[in-house]
């Protein structure tokens, strides 16, 4: 058996480098206070978040960026603390930087980097994340006291195979980091026209947006079929979307937020425990192309499909 402590934090990611870093900083020390062995934050939570928080890059102050992260790596040596951050990083020349996480180490050591593979957008990058980032191509995976661990972020979620792609490589907890905040409240009452407020009552969720009610969803069901924890922090300023919150394996979701409130949710990761797994026996099978449970018949009513 074996238990890690997760801080999934969120607080109201902007432009501002240095306001980001000081409420890091902070959410870092109650994270330590409470327990927790890593800290995980927010899509873009250092940077912001382009297109969203600030309109580009242009003029961005990349050495601020790297110094303030530089400061915070050194607190978290002397936390002694894991963090997995969200934020920007700065390629050569002209290229669009990538949007990434950093995973840094409790001695204070940047250990792996997982760039955001699908960013979202149209082919010409004419809007959306290509039109500020650049892909990233590998997944990233490091060890926590023995829990094998895994980065993703926000529109990742799209895709089930890097879910099952982390399943294969052994994971068992997902930090997946999400940006869905800073929405005007008048663009929230737009997408919630546009979806129809008759659904309201049929669809659960923080808000009636497609993040709002796809995303949770989405880590329940990756979850539960992967058989993987998932934390999932958002930043929380006005409007974030929904609130971060945590997924058990078994696709229960065990703690949440207050959306558009700065917080701190602590979850105690037992990958020992006996959480319910009806895939267990044939997910290994299907990842491998077999596509069905049980033993197959050769039967001829079986290899007719138009008679009755």
């Amino acid at each position: 058996m074996t238990v890690l402590k997760v801080a999934t934090c969120q607080f109201p990611v902007s432009a501002d480098i240095r306001r980001n870093a000081r409420h890091i900083a902070r959410q870092l020390r109650v994270a330590k206070e409470r327990g927790a062995e890593v800290a995980h934050f927010p899509e873009g939570a250092l940077s912001g978040y382009a297109g969203v928080d600030f309109d580009s890059f242009a003029g961005f102050d990349w050495d601020l960026l790297r110094s303030r992260m530089t400061e915070l790596m050194d607190l978290a040596r002397e936390l002694r603390i894991w963090v997995v951050l969200g934020s920007a990083h700065r390629l050569s020349g002209d290229r669009k930087p990538h949007n990434s996480l950093y995973v840094v180490d409790a001695a204070g050591v940047l250990v792996d980097r997982y760039d955001k593979r699908f960013c979202s957008g149209p082919p010409d990058g004419s809007w959306g994340d290509l039109a500020h980032y650049s892909p990233g191509d590998h997944p990233s995976t490091w060890e926590i006291g023995g829990v094998r661990c895994g980065a993703l972020i926000c529109y990742d979620y799209r895709f089930p195979e890097l879910y099952r792609e982390y399943r294969g490589l052994g994971v068992q907890v997902v930090f997946h980091s999400f940006h869905a905040g800073n929405v005007p409240p008048e663009r929230v009452v737009a997408i919630e026209t546009a979806i129809g407020p008759q659904f309201r009552s049929v669809n659960q969720a923080p808000t009636l947006t497609f993040p709002g009610v796809t995303m949770p969803a989405a880590m329940t069901a990756a979850a539960a079929s992967n058989h993987v924890w998932i934390s999932c922090p958002n930043s929380s300023a006005a409007e974030s979307l929904w609130p971060a919150f945590f997924v058990r394996a078994d696709g229960i979701t065990t703690g949440r937020l207050r959306r558009n409130h700065p917080g701190v949710l602590i979850t105690e990761v037992d990958t020992g425990a006996d959480l319910y797994d009806s895939t267990a026996a044939w997910r290994d099978r299907a990842m491998a192309g077999v596509l069905h449970s049980g033993d197959l018949v050769d039967d001829a009513r079986s290899r007719d499909r138009t008679s009755l």
